[in-house]
Parts: structure tokens; sequence; C-alpha cells
């Protein structure tokens, strides 16, 4: 499961607002400032649909890997911009497998 500090940061990575994060996953935003400022602890479930909707919009949680966790960018700008463009030029239908 994420962290305070890793939601706050993958919030900052992709420009998204708590009220946004709240609007997205539909946390109240106390609960979300509260994790991130780690002065409370949100359930499982809680914690599970505040990484989803980050990851959804572009954030990639790393676990810990004998460096540290940390959160990073799926795509850039330039390369969403392009997959985009690619994606609407029609061809055959498949599932994306993105890491």
């Amino acid at each position: 499961m994420i962290t305070g500090p890793q939601c706050k940061a993958a919030r900052t990575l992709i420009e998204l607002s708590r009220e946004r994060l709240s609007s997205f996953s539909g946390i109240e935003i106390g609960i979300i400032e509260l994790f991130e400022r780690k002065l409370d602890t949100p359930d499982d479930t809680v914690l599970a649909t505040l990484q989803k909707a980050l990851e959804d919009a572009g954030a990639v949680f790393i676990a810990e890997n004998g460096g540290g966790i940390g959160v990073r960018l799926k795509f850039t700008r330039s390369e969403a911009k392009r997959i985009s463009a690619l994606e609407a030029e029609g061809g055959i239908v498949a599932y994306d497998d993105v890491p």
C-alpha cells in the first residue's frame, strides 16, 4: 500500500489537486489531507482506491527495492500525446498491456 508522502508526491508529479483527487477517487479531501500529513492512516480499501485513482491519472508507485519506496510518472506529456495520436488512428482493437 502507498504511504502519505507517496500520495502527495504522486499528486505533485501528475499536477493533481487534493480536490481533483477527491473527485476522481470518491475519498473525502480531509481524509486525503490527514493521510498525506501522516496524521492518520485510512483503511486498506481507501488506500487501494487512492492508489488506483493516482495510477489511472499517470503515477507509478515503486515498491521497496533496496533503494526505498517511490513514485514516478508513467509517461511524459509528449509520450502521452503520441500514444493518444496513435490510438486515434484505428486498427485492430486489443488490450493495452502497459506497465
